[in-house]
């Protein structure tokens, strides 16, 4: 790991050794020396001057890192990233909403929306009823037939059994899908609603679809599966790439009254099978193939091994299916021509009960069947409250975030995004290299959302280069932990705006945790529980720590969360999320599953699942922790897994450290090197007693269907391996 000198020591010799002209290495120490001047060599505002006035994507990453390190030298943990404005954190949903309601909320005590943010967060989870209903009305959600109250709460032991979650929205009929077509004060006709770019097509001008065009398509749709004759709350599946028409025929299916089964577009037929089943699907959307730069990948083939009933096939980039159907299935042109004399004609939606079912969703499902996760109708207004809440969707802004509709994040950036004005932002087509960097350029993406590993690989192929990210206000950043010095590089591809950490759950519909743009941001943290939830971090002894108070556990949540699961499809609810849980003022809290950190600063930090802890002698660290020190050891490195393996024989855990290298054919340090290199960093950064037992090269780590590490099946393959050599 590189050692920095403290910024009022650096030298312009210093700046040279990193890559910079002496010309400009001179320049830019004089700039560092006029901010220490005025703020000091290292403080929070000595970083927002430097961050914003010196630094710029085209200077080398290691400049920056010398930078913020070297600002943050003596400064001690959580570092601040990123400080907000007061001026600009008046102009956010929550700053505007506070300025106009803090006092009526937080009473005398209420200053201003930064100072008194957390403040606000602990009134919105202990006042949900006032809460809740002050952010729908805030989303202008409407109801055909409006509830009886916001949440029911029943402390009868029967009522904790049947439904520790609570009752909310009682009584309320409402359509989601309806809501995001909607015109007023957040859209009108003319409005974009969607933009896209197919891979390969990068010096096209992107494609636009207004509300106008939107709405058609959605109602057309939704007409021609009525045609169908299904019974309404019916289950339809969704498997296919995330492009515009995934988006007509997701809101379609909900506005006419089915229910969505999302399913990624990267399973094999028998992953497609279980899902089938599991969620009783009558009919399937699909494409024919799936286009990745020269390749075409299929798609159909796999829905019919997997013996799914009625398909409707669109062709993946030309008018024509480039397969031949099997009898009974539809194509998509001439599905649409069955409602063709209704085309601009709008679609009543179907209103529902608020526990009627929108969405089925699934689980990783590397243990064994996954969870059939259904969401109601209430979850699209979790999704919809968190984009407003947190990631600051408004009016105009354009959402991008790789992604499919096989994870929660599919639907959640449907709702999202259109719900609260904002246009949806596709790629279809890889977004690892130049195409996507350029596609955010060319849509003016003003939220973009990331996974950790994407941006591992742009900061590894610096693919990003010569692209203008200036538009973005924010990024979101979700689906594994993620590394300090790829947050610093991706904020430094866009004028250093905030990348707001977020973790939640299928189950949730959103997050339980995130940043915010009215908190200063640390790298790779969170900063507050998210608005409307409370979060507990279980000691030890299985008891909550104290509110406010440092420590590292197992992480529960107050059950009383709008828009969570209260059912499986296949499974005991009550058992998987409450059974053998701690109570908290009489309620039993819910299950999590995240490892999580409360630092001495107030931060959070993940460090990933509970099942993902191993015991190193005596001592129960997580693998994330481990993985974060080994990624640094070498420059070769671009990622680690860590995992705990029982000898065949029983005793102790081995630590084996699974180590993914940034060039397949490129050179490498040799493994009994780098095992003593791992072991040195363990020992000086975690604890010295802990010790690698061996170190395994592979091409790539498995993953889920969401990107997340299946440390389990790595684990499984190095015990076979290892029983294999006895």
């Amino acid at each position: 790991m590189a050692t920095y000198k403290t910024l009022d020591t650096v030298q312009v010799s210093d700046i040279v050794n990193v890559g910079i002209s002496p010309e400009t290495a001179a320049q830019l120490h004089k700039k560092v020396d006029e901010i220490i001047k005025k703020y000091g060599s290292g403080c929070p505002e000595t970083w927002k001057e430097i961050s914003t006035r010196v630094l710029n994507p085209d200077l080398p990453f290691g400049f920056h890192q010398m930078m913020f390190y070297g600002c943050y030298k003596e400064f001690g943990p959580d570092p601040i990233a990123w400080l907000p404005d007061l001026e600009a954190a008046k102009l956010t949903n929550i700053g505007n909403l506070l300025e106009r309601r803090g006092k009526e909320f937080l009473g005398p005590s209420y200053k201003d929306p930064i100072s008194s943010y957390s403040a606000f967060q602990e009134f919105s989870a202990s006042n949900l009823e006032v809460f809740w209903k002050t952010i729908l009305d805030e989303m202008n959600i409407s109801f055909s037939v409006p509830p009886k109250r916001i949440l029911v709460d029943d402390p009868s032991q029967e009522s904790q059994l049947s439904h520790p979650g609570g009752q909310w929205l009682p009584g309320a009929y409402v359509n989601p899908a309806r809501d995001c077509l909607s015109l007023g004060s957040k859209r009108n006709l003319n409005d974009v609603a969607v933009i896209w770019r197919d891979e390969g097509s990068d010096q096209i001008p992107v494609k636009r679809m207004t509300v106008r065009k939107l709405r058609s398509e959605v109602w057309l749709a939704a007409y021609a599966l009525d045609t169908l004759g299904l019974d309404k709350g019916s289950a339809i599946a969704i498997d296919m790439p995330m492009d515009v028409n995934s988006v007509v025929i997701y809101l379609a299916i909900v506005l006419a009254g089915y229910v969505v089964v999302s399913i990624a577009d990267s399973f094999a037929p028998n992953e497609i099978s279980t899902r089938l089943v599991l969620s009783k699907v009558k009919a399937i959307f699909t494409q024919d193939v799936i286009i990745r730069g020269n390749r075409s990948l299929p798609l159909y083939s796999r829905v019919v091994d997997a013996r799914s009933p009625l398909a409707i096939v669109i062709p993946a980039r030309h008018s024509c299916l480039s397969t031949t159907l099997r009898e009974g299935d539809i194509s998509w042109h001439d599905f649409l021509d069955r409602a063709k004399n209704y085309r601009n004609v709008e679609f009543v939606a179907v209103e529902r009960p608020i526990e009627a079912f929108s969405n089925i969703l699934f689980s990783s499902g590397t243990t064994g069947e996954p969870k059939a996760i259904p969401w109601t109708l209430a979850t699209p207004y979790k999704a919809g409250a968190d984009g407003w809440c947190h990631m600051d969707v408004h009016k105009g802004d354009i959402v991008a975030w790789p992604t499919n509709l096989g994870w929660m994040m599919g639907p959640w950036l449907i709702y999202a995004s259109l719900l609260n004005g904002g246009s949806v932002a596709l790629y279809n087509g890889s977004p690892l290299g130049v195409g996507f960097a350029k596609f955010v350029q060319d849509a003016k993406v003003t939220m973009l959302g990331v996974i950790p590993s994407i941006v591992r690989t742009w900061k590894t192929k610096n693919c990003t280069a010569g692209y203008d990210w200036s538009t973005i206000r924010s990024f979101g950043s979700t689906g594994e932990a993620s590394n300090a010095d790829e947050c610093l590089w991706l904020m430094g591809r866009a004028e250093y705006k905030p990348v707001m950490e977020y973790c939640g759950g299928t189950e949730i519909g959103g997050g339980f945790i995130t940043g915010s743009l009215l908190q200063p941001q640390s790298l790779s943290a969170f900063s507050t529980p998210s608005l409307g939830c409370q979060l507990f971090i279980l000691g030890k002894d299985g008891i909550p720590i104290p509110p406010n108070v440092p420590g590292v556990g197992e992480l529960a949540l107050n059950p009383l969360m709008f828009g969570a699961s209260s059912t499986l499809l296949n499974a005991n609810h009550y058992d998987v999320y409450f059974k053998g849980m701690p109570s908290w003022n009489g309620k039993v809290l819910r299950r999590h599953g995240d490892v999580f950190e409360r630092t001495s600063r107030g931060f959070y930090r993940a460090h990933g699942r509970a099942d993902d802890t191993m015991n190193l002698g005596g001592i129960k660290v997580s693998s994330v922790e481990i993985e974060q020190v080994c990624n640094k050891v070498d420059d070769s490195i671009l990622e680690t897994a860590a995992i705990g393996v029982t000898p065949a024989g029983g005793g102790p855990e081995r630590l084996v450290i699974v180590v993914v290298f940034k060039d397949a054919n490129g050179p490498k340090p040799e493994l009994n090197k780098l095992k003593s290199s791992l072991n040195s960093a363990l020992q000086k950064n975690l604890n010295p007693l802990f010790k690698v037992s061996d170190v395994v090269p592979l091409a790539s780590l498995p993953r889920t269907a969401t990107n997340k590490v299946m440390r389990r099946v790595l684990r499984q393959q190095l015990t076979q391996s290892q029983n294999s050599k006895l």
